[in-house]
């Protein structure tokens, strides 16, 4: 065998091999804010289907859908919000019935451990002592919309427009607020509790519409064999009990 053939042999046996090790990946897309809670159930699901790996992408729900609908491989896509997956469901990214809501969080102010303003209302937000705010952009990131609508809700939208700092998701504000760079921002209780000795939650915010995550299966590749054992896992009891832990709340 000839050199050259030889070395097309070793190159088709490697795709072959990456070909073989990404089909038997689950993929799963989600949201920033459920970074450190599916880790974990990700583990364990690996633990409970032998020979399967998840392999999962974070990001704001927006950016996710928009990789989807750009032809990324991903087999479950869970996102922060009802809109995000609503528009997956009329671009017809997602497959029929398999949409579910999983779990609840909620909108809260932090601002920095150490020297951080505390405030009882939205309306204080207007004050000199919060220049800088950071907040998911509304275009693309769930947080976003419920803040920008909390703020337009409060009438202070138009007060506190020029002091926004947008993100591309919620962990880039938490981290503003963690090294100071903003005076504030706006997360969700969970983001808040993966950094306690940095930030501190200031106020609650109420929502016109709660918080809820849904999650469906992607639609337009072969289906995965363990996609809808995925889904059905993270609305098991076990899963439930850590997205508890990290501090997500149930339906």
């Amino acid at each position: 065998m000839t050199r050259s053939i030889l070395k097309s042999v070793v190159t088709l046996l490697a795709l072959l091999c990456a070909g073989q090790s990404m089909a038997a990946d689950l993929i799963v897309s989600a949201a920033s804010s459920l970074t450190n809670a599916f880790t974990d159930i990700g583990l364990e699901f690996e633990r409970a289907h032998p020979g399967t790996k998840v392999v999962f992408n974070f990001g704001g729900s927006g950016q996710l859908l928009q990789q989807i609908a750009k032809g990324a491989p991903v087999d479950v896509f869970a996102c922060a919000d009802q809109e995000t997956m609503d528009r997956a469901d009329k671009e017809g990214l997602t497959e029929p019935g398999s949409r579910v809501d999983f779990v609840r969080n909620a909108l809260i102010v932090i601002v920095p451990r150490d020297g951080g303003r505390s405030l009882d209302s939205l309306r204080e937000l207007t004050g000199n002592e919060f220049s800088h705010i950071a907040m998911g952009n509304p275009d693309s990131v769930p947080v976003g919309r419920y803040s920008k609508a909390a703020l337009q809700e409060s009438g202070v939208w138009d007060a506190v427009q020029g002091k926004i700092v947008n993100t591309q998701n919620v962990r880039q504000s938490l981290d503003y607020v963690a090294r100071g760079e903003v005076d504030a921002a706006f997360v969700y209780r969970t983001d808040a509790a993966v950094l306690p000795g940095k930030v501190r939650i200031v106020l609650e915010v109420p929502t016109a519409t709660p918080i809820l995550y849904p999650l469906g299966i992607v639609k337009g590749r072969s289906a995965h064999p363990a996609a809808k054992e995925f889904v059905a896992f993270v609305r098991s009891g076990a899963a439930q009990k850590i997205l508890q832990k990290y501090g997500f709340g149930k339906l």
